[in-house]
């Protein structure tokens, strides 16, 4: 087995990734995000795809400001218990350095645990292929829970 081999096993909600190094196997559990959120405890945040003008009339945004505090009008960064992503204003391009804004905030808010629904995979359009590989920073990041499959997109 090549010293770097990763393995992906799917338990309940999180994932377990082994890391063989030295033969030695490390084991960190990381959070996925649920397909469906109803609830969040006071460190959890909301992460969803919005539009720069924060008009929250329609997918996750919608769910973001009926149950979990998006200000209407904001549609970049922390909101309510939500953290919003453009994803509207154009192509893949134009929603990474949103991306990158957000994981320098998870970063810096180790205490908080941001669920990241599959922005852009809705209303916008976009596939999860394009999508996922932006959040390839946070895949190391323990405070950040993303959607089933997209760790594996950036392996």
């Amino acid at each position: 087995m090549p010293e770097k081999a990763i393995f992906f096993l799917r338990m309940s909600e999180k994932y377990c990734i082994f890391a063989a190094r030295k033969n030695k196997r490390k084991i960190m559990t990381l959070p996925v995000t649920p397909d469906y959120i109803t609830s969040l405890k006071t460190n959890e945040v909301f992460v969803f795809g919005s539009n720069l003008a924060g008009a929250h009339g329609g997918g996750a945004a919608y769910v973001a400001h009926k149950h979990f505090g998006a200000e209407w009008g904001v549609g970049v960064g922390p909101t309510g218990q939500c953290y919003a992503i453009p994803t509207m204003q154009g192509g893949v391009e134009t929603i990474r350095p949103y991306v990158d804004d957000f994981i320098e905030y998870a970063k810096q808010h180790p205490e908080q645990l941001f669920y990241v629904t599959r922005i852009g995979c809705g209303i916008a359009g976009f596939k999860d292929e394009e999508i996922a590989p932006l959040f390839k920073a946070a895949v190391a990041l323990q405070n950040v829970a993303l959607p089933e499959g997209w760790r594996e997109m950036n392996v």
